[in-house]
């Protein structure tokens, strides 16, 4: 059996988020039944989290080959087309991602320009924005990796 490809960083990301998350959560249920009141904190700091849940997630899926797609079309192909078809989603890929990369780089700049703060805690919100254009270089990286690994055949297509 072939051992996957690794994606430590995204994985060491994605595990710290989670974790906060729960820690945050469950200390915030323990504060409203003591209490009946709630940390105002937590909701900002969730949706934050869960957005580099997602993209790490999708980092290191798209490192180990993982994502859904429809392998009839390159099953059916001889090696050459089949070449030419993964190439083509790869930039397919790339377009999507440089995208979000160029946008989310741009919001984060506009951001940080104008001093925006966000609305629950007043920090600046391009702390958030931020990981939006890293995380989306790194599913680049992770692309364009197992792009890569596909056209040598290392990955299996059956994934």
């Amino acid at each position: 059996m072939k051992s996957l490809p690794d994606a430590r960083l995204e994985r060491v990301l994605a595990t710290l988020a989670l974790l906060i998350i729960a820690v945050i959560s469950l200390a915030n249920v323990v504060v409203r039944y003591l209490t009946g009141g709630s940390f105002a904190f937590t909701e900002e700091f969730s949706v934050f989290l869960l957005v580099v849940v997602t993209f790490a997630g999708a980092s290191v899926a798209l490192r180990r080959n993982g994502h859904i797609r429809i392998g009839l079309l390159e099953r059916a192909l001889p090696d050459g087309p089949k070449r030419v078809l993964i190439v083509l989603q790869w930039a397919a890929g790339v377009i999507v991602l440089g995208l979000i990369l160029w946008f989310g780089g741009k919001l984060t700049w506009q951001e940080y320009q104008w001093g925006s703060r966000s609305p629950g805690l007043g920090l600046p919100q391009w702390w958030y924005i931020v990981w939006l254009p890293i995380l989306s270089m790194l599913m680049l990286l992770r692309l364009t990796q197992q792009t890569l690994d596909r056209l040598k055949g290392r990955l299996d297509d059956e994934s």
